[in-house]
């Protein structure tokens, strides 16, 4: 008994000993993603916000907008903007390097979605989007099971 007791013990400081390494690279920065963001998006770089013509960058969390011809990076928008909802706005997501120098580009691809107000659901509100699809989901679950019940009755001459 003593000699199996020794071994388990043998055994187990012998596995303590081995060293393992693992190392896990997952690139997700949906902590880092303003609240105003849309939702479904694991990484994003860069939002373009056509309504107002400038980019927020995620990582450093600072607006990128044209001042006087020059791209001025701050960490709040310009006075001019105060009025301007994040939350109601479209944002176009870039996961591209400094994508303010293909600013011409953008403004032609994405200048059909200036005023398109409303049409994307922020993170801060994808929950309760979420919850609602849900709902509705489960909604229109019980009204096909529902017909479906109707319709075998119908088939078997029952009352409806």
């Amino acid at each position: 008994m003593k000699r199996i007791l020794l071994a388990v013990a043998f055994g187990v400081a012998s596995l303590s000993s081995i060293n393992t390494k693992a190392q896990v690279s997952v690139n997700i920065n949906i902590g880092s993603q303003p609240q105003w963001g849309p939702v479904g998006y694991d990484h994003v770089d860069y939002y373009y916000l056509p309504d107002i013509d400038a980019y927020y960058n995620v990582q450093n969390k600072q607006y990128i907008y044209l001042n006087n011809g020059k791209w001025t990076f701050n960490h709040s928008l310009p006075s001019r903007y105060r009025t301007y909802d994040l939350y109601n706005s479209y944002k176009v997501v870039i996961n591209s390097p400094k994508p303010y120098l293909s600013h011409k580009v953008h403004v032609k691809e994405y200048s059909k979605y200036k005023g398109y107000k409303g049409k994307q659901v922020a993170i801060r509100d994808g929950r309760s989007f979420r919850q609602a699809r849900s709902v509705n989901n489960k909604n229109k679950s019980r009204e096909a099971r529902e017909n479906n019940k109707h319709n075998k009755r119908n088939e078997k001459g029952g009352r409806h």
